[in-house]
């Protein structure tokens, strides 16, 4: 059992239309010990959002003048917003408060954005992670995600392991990043996109047939992103349905040509996005990967980690 932690919501992005899923993590977390603030994240609304722009970007920057700062920010859900707020956010005075600061900034899926954005401008480590309506409030809830979450956000170095039917062998090091694809394909050309040279790229996705995974993945390979790489790892790709007229073009297809076009290695088949299960990954960190006969390790370190 985890010990107790003050948990802030905030939801800069779309509206949580699952309420009933929303309180139901949020008791979850309070039988556990834990302290929720900023409840009223979870109820607002403006047309799809969870709130106007001024209210979502308050609840990014509040965190430079909170008296007190909370052990984990959690974000409620995803969907379509953060990319609005970018430019206002306030990544100078968050890099002075937090940098170096046991605090877990946490999501995933929209949240890829604000999480690339202020590894580029402020240069703070956050972490790909379940969130509070579609995870923490789950009918079911997965003990794999929530065993996953509190290891990452308390271990100084965490390891995970999986079976990967990628051909690639071989040992790689370098910087931890990545999320949502399509959030990252979104930040192409925009100054909220890290250069990151030498680095293990994971991404994962929903709602998203292969040809468009890998239009996204063309884009960051003609854009140079992809073969500053050192290894490419992929997480779940779920919701999707292949049809008579693929005609065997699927994901493993995109797998291959990544690997033919750009000459670095593609693990796959880690537990990491939309599904129920996840692992939980610091996008900054330091880490080191490798396969031997479809055994995937990787290890990462150098996040912040709550005492």
């Amino acid at each position: 059992m985890p010990a107790p932690r003050s948990v802030r919501l905030i939801a800069p992005s779309g509206y949580c239309h699952n309420q009933a899923a929303a309180q139901r993590a949020v008791q979850r977390l309070q039988a556990a010990g834990h302290v929720v603030e900023n409840l009223s994240a979870i109820t607002r609304r403006y047309q799809r959002f969870a709130g106007d722009d001024a209210q979502r970007l308050a609840d990014i920057n509040q965190l430079v003048t909170l008296p007190t700062l909370p052990d984990i920010v959690l974000a409620v859900r995803g969907g379509y917003g953060i990319s609005r707020l970018l430019e206002q956010v306030d990544y100078a005075g968050l890099r002075q408060r937090l940098l170096h600061q046991p605090l877990a900034l946490c999501g995933h899926s929209d949240f890829t954005a604000l999480q690339l954005a202020l590894l580029a401008q402020s240069g703070l480590t956050t972490f790909s992670s379940p969130m509070l309506a579609g995870n923490f409030g789950a009918e079911a809830l997965s003990e794999f995600t929530v065993s996953h979450f509190w290891q990452a956000l308390t271990s100084p170095t965490v390891n995970l392991s999986w079976r990967s039917q990628s051909p690639d062998r071989g040992r790689w090091q370098g910087t931890l990043w990545g999320g949502n694809l399509a959030m990252i394909a979104s930040l192409v050309g925009t100054p909220w996109l890290p250069s990151i040279t030498d680095g293990i790229l994971v991404i994962e996705d929903v709602n998203e047939h292969p040809f468009r995974i890998e239009r996204m993945l063309i884009q960051l390979q003609q854009s140079g992103i992809l073969a500053r790489q050192r290894a490419l790892i992929t997480g779940s790709f779920t919701s999707t349905a292949l049809s008579e007229y693929d005609n065997g073009f699927d994901f493993a297809s995109v797998w291959q040509r990544v690997r033919d076009t750009c000459q670095i290695p593609v693990i796959s088949d880690l537990a990491f996005g939309h599904d129920a299960d996840t692992v939980t990954l610091a996008s900054g960190a330091r880490a080191t990967l490798q396969i031997e006969n479809g055994e995937a390790q990787l290890a990462y370190t150098g996040h912040p980690t709550l005492r």
